[in-house]
């Protein structure tokens, strides 16, 4: 029987990629960095998880250009750049600029109604996670979910399977029990690791990737209940 559902946040329950981008921008700008991220390398360092992770990807890929860090300097500069990215990207979701996806808040209505349980297993950071799903789900939006386990609790970044492990230990539950709901490719291959069938909603910046492994992959969540879950759950376990 399906008992859960587990959530990833950004680009699976909301298109957050744009704003997280245009914020990256701003903080480069403030600190005074002559860099600048288009939607192309974007996507592209999307394939990092974690936003300090992904500084620190393009930091080093610069080569010889780096020399604006020197040294002990460098976590410093990059905590300060992702303190400033995250206050702009929390001001984006309070002035409405982040839209849940399609189905996404129906569906988890519909899970909670029929006594299902739901949870959260993201690389983001608790601040991004609150600034999103308070405006979307209200002051108790916590109480919605069974676990939450994000960036604070689970260090090692997807595609490593901790998140997805500590959440199912939280739960209680088999993996065999849940369902993951992913939008990247480093989200599947951490999901699986754990052993969770993982249903994939693709947005423009993951269309790409390779989901070899996923037990489906949809545009998005629109349309999607239940009984639908249910089935390609069934189908799953048959595959095992």
């Amino acid at each position: 029987m399906l008992k859960a559902l587990i959530f990833d946040v950004d680009g699976t329950l909301a298109d957050t990629e744009m704003a997280h981008l245009a914020a990256f921008n701003l903080a480069f700008a403030e600190m005074g960095l002559d860099w600048h991220w288009d939607v192309p390398l974007y996507t592209r360092l999307l394939e990092v998880s974690g936003g300090k992770e992904r500084i620190h990807a393009y930091w080093k890929s610069r080569g010889d250009r780096s020399k604006e860090f020197d040294g002990g300097a460098v976590q410093a500069t990059v905590d300060r750049l992702h303190e400033i990215k995250t206050a702009v990207y929390e001001q984006a979701v309070q002035q409405g600029q982040v839209q849940m996806r399609p189905g996404a808040l129906q569906l988890m209505s519909a899970a909670t109604a029929a006594g299902m349980r739901l949870a959260i297993a993201t690389t983001t950071s608790p601040i991004n996670i609150h600034s999103l799903l308070k405006r979307w789900m209200g002051e108790d939006w916590r109480t919605q979910f069974s676990v939450i386990e994000d960036a604070a609790t689970a260090p090692r970044k997807k595609p490593h399977p901790m998140v997805y492990s500590q959440t199912l230990q939280r739960l209680g539950l088999p993996a065999h029990a849940c369902l993951a709901m992913e939008d990247s490719a480093n989200g599947l291959k951490a999901a699986c690791k754990a052993g969770l069938a993982t249903v994939i909603t693709t947005n423009a910046f993951t269309a790409h990737q390779d989901f070899d492994g996923a037990l489906r992959t949809q545009r998005s969540l629109e349309g999607i209940g239940l009984a639908q879950l249910r089935e390609w759950h069934r189908e799953s376990l048959t595959q095992r």
